[in-house]
């Protein structure tokens, strides 16, 4: 459970600004998502590995 602790005089919209950026952080939706399917562990290794070369393919030149 997130709490938020909200100073005197301040308004609803800060302290909901800190609530969603700090559910945000949490990763809570994430979590939610990658439960709603089954992936298998196969599928997740193949995936994190073509983005890696993605990602190096695209800022790998920039070291």
């Amino acid at each position: 459970m997130l709490i938020i602790p909200v100073k005197e005089g301040e308004s609803i919209e800060k302290a909901l600004k800190k609530y969603k950026k700090k559910f945000e952080r949490t990763g809570t939706m994430k979590q939610l998502r990658a439960r709603q399917k089954f992936t298998k562990p196969s599928d997740e290794k193949r995936q994190m590995k073509m983005k890696a070369i993605y990602r190096n393919q695209m800022f790998g030149d920039l070291e």
